[in-house]
């Protein structure tokens, strides 16, 4: 059976930093696969910040909320606990919430607020990928 790491907020958990449910039907519907086992994973969460809290976005190698504080802290150590997850239960493969500070895997929002996107990975899927994990974002998921 293999197992893969997967945004808790896909599965319609209430961690993203709003709080609200936003669920991915696709992701959704890999759960009556009987090969798949998906382990789901809130690196925000992970590494201390609560539920709801400020947007956050990375630029210049760190993250920082809309109010300005920096956060790079706590999404380093919830990418790190992420890490060890994938480890723990054996995961090669990731699918993240795309453009994500923690979980955007190619594109991610620059850090204006704007909502810009921009060439970039979060730092959990930049973690995972450096330690051989493969990360694709929600719209890739119907490769499995």
């Amino acid at each position: 059976m293999e197992k893969i790491l997967v945004s808790a907020c896909l599965l319609g958990l209430g961690c993203r930093y709003s709080g609200e449910q936003k669920s991915d039907g696709r992701i959704l519907g890999l759960l009556d696969r009987k090969d798949l086992v998906l382990i789901p994973v809130c690196p925000e969460q992970l590494g201390g910040l609560p539920t709801p809290r400020e947007p956050a976005e990375r630029r210049d190698g760190g993250v920082w909320d809309r109010g300005g504080q920096d956060v790079t802290e706590q999404f380093v150590k919830g990418a790190g606990e992420a890490l060890k997850l994938a480890r723990l239960y054996g995961c090669s493969q990731a699918i993240l919430k795309e453009r994500s500070p923690s979980c955007g895997s190619g594109k991610i929002y620059d850090g204006s607020f704007q909502g810009k996107v921009t060439d970039g990975d979060g730092i959990t899927a930049e973690l995972l990928k450096k330690n051989g994990i493969m990360v694709i974002g929600e719209s890739g998921a119907d490769r499995f």
